[in-house]
């Protein structure tokens, strides 16, 4: 890989571009468009439920609904028919991550089957989209049941309210990748960002009207919350943009002093945070299991142990403590699936690179796992720590207003934003060098 040395286009060219353009305007009107048909389809109800009664036990549910109540803007708050969102997806996807990793015809199929292999993979994940779906939209349903206005019998709200949930989100997941296809960034990561996005008003307005009424305590209290978030986002930009850049150089390259110049310039990054959200994704569920068994099947075994694992127990420290190690052990976990030191040696070497100092083959996995291990240490503890302080700041000044955004939700936020910023620069880039060969 070799390091552009271009210059990067400016805002004023990059609005130009949106201005001129016909393709990038096109682009981002369909992604603005499509996204404004998943937040509207929100607010289109599922007939037959009492909402007040329904709200005030999401109110009640505690953290987990409150994060997922986040990741579908509302969705599950106000039962919409897109009230399941892209979580389906989003889960289907990493089931197939985790079954490509264990089974080698999926990793054949990914890795040497070329785009034909990638699209069954995508295909699959559709059809994991869709059975997880109907698991959820029934389980879903059977929740709601209780809330159920009369006139219907069980087996027919049941029926009915699942096969809209899982409509509305097989709907959704088409949208999202129509916006892949068409559009302007990833869609799955955009219909989460602007259901998050959608969530920020009301906590910011909870913020100003707890402002407003409160001592000077209060008014201090979240002006320490918002200065930790802001150093916060600060903390995720640089390290979701980290990477430590090993050089390397190729067979061509080394005759000749003027070769190994042009090999100073090529590199092979290795991100520091190689799982993104994920691993605070996987932790969350592993933490917020209890709970959730609890709140379901009011076990007393169950309600005592969520007891002491809830951030609101006597015991905050034993939640903060088993929360970090969760997201060092996943943070491991997901970066053995997402980098895999033995394949990059062996590309490598069948493309006669080599690391300067390091012995092709083995001894460059070997080299690639310790670097990739300490990377991970690394990126895994300020996961933690992005993950624990806020919370910790929140708990500690007593503002609550904006509980659910937290590690996660600001993660997903920059790192989509980050992204979509990149395919925009991406894209003009390309077509200012169109427009000079046109010259």
């Amino acid at each position: 890989m070799v390091i552009s040395r271009g210059r990067n286009p400016s805002a004023a060219e990059i609005l130009s571009q949106l201005v001129q353009a016909k393709g990038l305007r096109d682009r981002v009107l369909i992604t603005l468009g499509l996204l404004l048909i998943v937040r509207l389809g929100i607010y289109v109800p599922v007939p037959g439920i009492d909402r007040v009664a329904f709200q005030a036990f999401i109110q009640q549910g505690g953290q987990l609904l409150g994060f997922l109540d986040i990741f579908t803007g509302g969705g599950l708050s106000t039962v919409g028919i897109f009230a399941l969102g892209i979580l389906p997806f989003i889960n289907a996807s990493i089931i197939l991550q985790l079954l490509t990793a264990a089974l080698p015809q999926l990793e054949d199929l990914q890795k040497n089957e070329g785009e034909a292999g990638r699209r069954k993979i995508a295909q699959f994940t559709r059809y994991v989209a869709l059975g997880w779906g109907i698991i959820q939209s029934t389980v879903f349903a059977l929740i709601l049941k209780q809330y159920a206005l009369p006139g219907l019998p069980d087996w027919l709200f049941v029926a009915q309210t699942a096969l809209a949930l899982v409509t509305g989100s097989m709907v959704v997941m088409w949208i999202s990748e129509v916006i892949t296809e068409r559009g302007i960034g990833q869609g799955a990561s955009l219909v989460i960002f602007i259901n998050i996005v959608a969530s920020l008003p009301k906590a910011l307005g909870s913020t100003i009207e707890l402002a407003q009424s409160g001592d000077r305590g209060t008014i201090t209290g979240i002006v320490i919350l918002v200065v930790v978030f802001l150093i916060t986002i600060v903390g995720i930009i640089f390290v979701q943009e980290g990477n430590r850049r090993i050089p390397i150089v190729s067979a061509k390259r080394q005759a000749g002093g003027a070769g190994l110049l042009n090999a100073r310039q090529s590199y092979l990054p290795l991100k520091l945070n190689a799982g993104g959200v994920m691993p605070i994704i996987f932790a969350s569920a592993v933490v917020f299991l209890p709970l959730t068994l609890a709140n379901f099947t009011k076990n007393p075994l169950l309600i005592r142990l969520a007891g002491y694992l809830s951030p609101n127990s006597s015991t905050p420290w034993l939640y903060a403590l088993l929360f970090f190690g969760l997201i060092v052990g996943f943070s491991y976990f997901y970066a053995s699936l997402t980098v895999n030191p033995v394949d990059i040696a062996t590309n490598l070497k069948r493309t006669g690179v080599a690391i300067p100092g390091v012995r092709p083959g083995s001894a460059t996995a070997e080299y690639l796992l310790g670097v990739q291990n300490r990377l991970t240490l690394l990126g895994a503890l300020f996961l933690g720590a992005v993950a624990i302080i806020p919370s910790a700041v929140e708990g500690a000044i007593q503002v609550r207003t904006f509980q659910g955004l937290g590690a996660t939700s600001l993660l997903i936020l920059v790192g989509v934003a980050i992204d979509t910023a990149k395919q925009v620069q991406t894209y003009v880039i390309s077509q200012r060098y169109e427009g000079m060969v046109r010259q």
